[in-house]
């Protein structure tokens, strides 16, 4: 047996073996080449091989044209690559990444060979995300040399890298591998062994939840796709990612993250194995949640789920004049939203003084717009003028749309709107932004729940293009296309959904919030890292703990528990740690430190 690996540091690796030459393998190939690395390629189809080097070819050629290679460092990458169907290759490697089938027979098997192959110093490394690299490790000769290196899809763009170690791992092979991570101008991220890792073990729990809400009937796949993208400002929506990813993928994913957390959230929603076993697997097969054009389009074309636009639409109610009740930033940003599309806005609070604090706001809000030259002053002083602030709510008398932002409390809303009952005209819709509140509590308020909806917006309301449109079991048909209506004059993004805790938005972001804390929680992997790896794998405008110190912590632990009692799922129950913060005045950016500290102001 070969000496303790941890007792030598290694030589640096040059010479590097790629086992499996699919999408993921030929990006690995391509990255450690244009590194300067020697790579041998491996895989047991010859056609397949050809073509991962016609793929490396045409990808280098491209950096070429964008400027990104010159031709001779082009030259010299493909030089550096040799393909091959026979493992015995790989004999002289310093290290072998396999990226094999989500297999542990095939992996196992991989590994054996291995043994009986390499040098006794030579580092083995999986690329699972899905399996246990301590149970691959420990069917080794060499478990103190196997270790986890889990690249992001397309590996050449993606920065992100997880270095994962078993108990087995020596930590002198977790060095050398890092420090290769940072040689290729990656950012590696050191984390334990358990399914899915840290992105990805945050990612599909979102993923299949989205996947269970479009199987239940809630919300389209259009619209629970542009939620998320809108809402959240991710590059893609879920349905279309686990397109991308592969659904048969996701749900081998999924299978080995429940195997190990018995959380209900990992348990793959239904649909992920029915599209499965019929073929459709996504975008490779050519048919998934959405359909494309051809198998390995990214092109989506219409099918029998697509909506068809204004079809069935019922007439809706006119609106000339809106009343926004509130006077906080998401009251006055609302009623700025209205004044600018042309709408008479009357601003209403519970004194005059805090109505005219209100339009000061939006005051300042345009001439911020002024400043940045996307308004002349002249229509900025229009919008101002179409807003008249109010200290009463009988001056919502005349109004053919009522908005509600006053404070989250249902008891307040409830009051609010049984005044709006009593001073709004016959006909006029009533809609409360509420973002975690039933809305058919707030339309039993009234004598008149059919003209009652929730309109969600997203805060700062004047750049968020995305509403949520919550219809109750009593909204009337024509409320419904009235608003979606308004929404399209106002430029927003409507989507529909039903009056369930959370929405789309928050039914989906806050459990993977929540799940984020418990990594922490159990010491799995720091602030810092998990927040790099959503960042950076995940392509989120913001990490897990940023955003939750954005929001405020008490505001995400008080979703947290509409969600879980709502559902009555224990994986949604929210996190000791958010409680114990939130007890200890630690909301966030506002108090100064959440999460994490900041300088007061």
């Amino acid at each position: 047996m070969a000496a303790p690996l941890s007792d030598t540091p290694l030589s640096p690796l040059q010479t590097i073996a790629v086992i499996g030459l699919g999408t993921m393998g030929t990006g690995i190939t391509e990255v450690l080449a244009k590194a300067g690395r020697e790579v041998v390629g491996v895989d047991i189809s010859e056609a397949q091989a050809a073509r991962s080097l016609a793929a490396l070819e045409a990808s280098t050629a491209r950096a070429v044209q964008r400027g990104r290679l010159t031709e001779q460092e082009r030259t010299e990458a493909l030089a550096r690559v040799r393909v091959s169907t026979d493992l015995r290759t790989v004999a002289d490697a310093d290290l072998v990444i396999e990226v094999a089938p989500e297999s542990y027979e095939i992996k196992q098997q991989i590994f054996r060979e291995l043994d009986g192959l390499v040098r006794p110093e030579t580092i083995l490394a999986t690329g699972t995300n899905a399996l246990s690299v301590t149970r691959l490790a420990a069917d080794s000769a060499r478990p103190e040399r196997v270790l986890g290196l889990h690249f992001f899809n397309p590996a050449p763009a993606m920065k992100l890298v997880e270095v994962v170690s078993s108990v087995l791992t020596a930590p002198t092979a977790v060095t050398a591998v890092t420090n290769l991570a940072l040689d290729l101008g990656k950012e590696p991220v050191a984390v334990g062994d358990r399914p899915g890792f840290v992105a990805d073990g945050l990612l599909f729990g979102y993923l299949n939840q989205a996947a269970a809400m479009y199987e239940a009937r809630y919300a389209s796949r259009e619209d629970i796709d542009a939620a998320m993208r809108l809402g959240c400002g991710l590059p893609m929506g879920p349905l279309a990612l686990l397109d991308l990813i592969g659904v048969d993928t996701a749900r081998t994913v999924l299978e080995a993250m429940y195997a190990e957390s018995h959380d209900r959230l990992h348990a793959p929603a239904p649909i992920l194995k029915q599209l499965s076993e019929a073929g459709l697997t996504g975008r490779k097969s050519g048919r998934g949640f959405y359909t494309y054009d051809a198998p390995g389009s990214a092109t989506v074309v219409p099918d029998a789920l697509t909506p068809l636009s204004g079809a069935g639409v019922a007439p809706g109610r006119p609106v000339g004049s809106v009343g926004v009740a509130g006077s906080g930033t998401m009251a006055s940003g609302i009623a700025e939203v209205f004044a600018k599309a042309g709408y008479d806005v009357v601003l209403a609070a519970r004194s005059e003084e805090k109505a005219q604090t209100a339009k000061a706001r939006i005051g300042k809000s345009l001439s911020r717009s002024v400043d940045k030259g996307r308004l002349t002053a002249e229509a900025a002083a229009e919008i101002l003028d179409r807003i008249t602030p109010a200290g009463s709510y009988d001056a919502f008398a005349d109004v053919d749309l009522a908005l509600e932002a006053v404070a989250e409390d249902l008891e307040i809303k409830q009051q609010l709107f049984a005044t709006l009952d009593k001073v709004c005209k016959p006909g006029a819709i009533l809609a409360t932004t509420t973002s975690s509140l039933p809305v058919v509590a707030c339309a039993r308020a009234t004598s008149r729940p059919q003209d009652v909806i929730g309109m969600h917006f997203f805060n700062p309301a004047p750049a968020m293009k995305l509403v949520e449109v919550v219809r109750t079991v009593l909204t009337a048909e024509d409320v419904h296309a009235t608003v979606r209506e308004v929404c399209g004059r106002i430029k927003k993004h409507a989507v529909d959904c039903g009056d369930r805790a959370g929405f789309i938005v928050n039914a989906l972001l806050f459990p993977y919030l929540n799940n984020a804390i418990k990594m922490v929680q159990e010491h799995y992997a720091s602030l810092d890292d998990i927040d790099a790896a959503m960042k950076l794998g995940g392509g989120y405008p913001m990490g897990p703990f940023e955003l939750l110190d954005v929001v405020g912590l008490d505001v995400s632990l008080a979703i947290e528990k509409v969600l879980h009692r709502e559902f009555r799922d224990p994986g949604l129950a929210p996190a000791p740690l958010l409680e114990h913060l939130v007890a200890a005045g630690c909301l966030g950016r506002k108090t100064g430190r959440g999460f994490r500290e900041y300088a007061r102001r």
